[in-house]
């Protein structure tokens, strides 16, 4: 196992969704965890405050933001500006999206005798309906969603507590894989690589006993130039794909890496694209066939 720690060591949750599903109880709750939290933030404003976060250091290395339809006329520049904010590199963003049914909205409306933001001078479900067609997009961008509907303020803050706490958060696992495609793909593989166009050592009579963790043959591996090619476009999809999945809430992703026994190639190159990532995020390095041979001859 690679153990490497991630650069993305600020935490910022958006919080958002539907007017009356509980944002209020749930800024309070990060503030409780000890984050810092701002009510209301324009959209348009994000930009500058992660020039503020950047600038503070460790100061603000947990934030949470509120950010709905109270701000409607900024609203048009949240999509954009969490564009923006999937580009940076030194914070890991998490949309919180709460949602509630409409009967239960409606409920706490009336509750509360309050108007909808969107409906000051109509029915409480107008101005519901209205928000959740124009609230859709966003929540089909959210890594959590809570569904309020039944909830009491006290398990909505307890939920929070619990999942958002420092010490419950889940470690992003990437498992570098390799395998042989003669004895079938990894059943739970997130993404797949099939490297048997490359040079086999297995043709080279000396090395065919030996596997990818031996000098000799990770260095005859490597020596070709199409395979520092395949690290090279490899490596540079990886740079992008995991933080990405990271970003959406997965909390391990298997890349298994292919060649015909699972002894050779595969061996090579997973310990040498494990190690190249092992800085930045949690590795964990596994062959599944490096002593597995159904024919020694072959």
């Amino acid at each position: 196992m690679k153990n490497g720690s991630t650069t993305n060591d600020v935490r910022l949750v958006i919080i958002t969704g539907m007017s009356g599903a509980g944002k209020t109880v749930a800024i309070q709750s990060f503030e409780d965890l000890g984050f810092f939290c701002v009510d209301n933030l324009p959209p348009t404003l994000l930009p500058k405050f992660l020039e503020l976060m950047k600038e503070s250091g460790n100061k603000m290395n947990k934030v949470a933001l509120v950010m709905d339809l109270r701000g409607r006329e900024f609203f048009d520049h949240l999509f954009q500006a969490l564009d923006d904010l999937s580009e940076t590199s030194w914070v890991t963003p998490q949309i919180l999206f709460l949602d509630a049914d409409d009967a239960a909205l409606v409920r706490r409306y009336k509750e509360t005798r309050r108007f909808h933001p969107l409906a000051p001078s109509g029915l409480p479900l107008e101005g519901i309906r209205q928000e959740r067609t124009l609230l859709e997009e966003l929540k089909g961008r959210a890594q959590t969603i809570y569904n309020t509907s039944s909830m009491k303020p006290r398990e909505l803050r307890e939920k929070i507590l619990t999942e958002f706490s420092a010490e419950n958060q889940e470690i992003f696992t990437v498992n570098m894989m390799s395998f042989g495609f003669k004895y079938g793909i990894p059943i739970d593989a997130d993404l797949v690589f099939d490297v048997r166009f490359l040079p086999n050592p297995h043709y080279v009579e000396h090395m065919r006993p030996k596997t990818g963790l031996e000098q000799e043959v990770s260095s005859y591996v490597l020596k070709w130039n199409e395979t520092n090619k395949f690290i090279e476009k490899v490596t540079d999809l990886l740079t992008f794909m995991l933080p990405q999945y990271k970003r959406e809430g997965k909390s391990q992703l298997v890349v298994a890496i292919g060649c015909t026994g699972g002894q050779h190639r595969s061996v090579t190159l997973a310990e040498h694209i494990g190690h190249h990532f092992e800085e930045d995020f949690h590795i964990e390095i596994c062959h599944r066939d490096i002593n597995k041979r159904k024919d020694p001859t072959t």
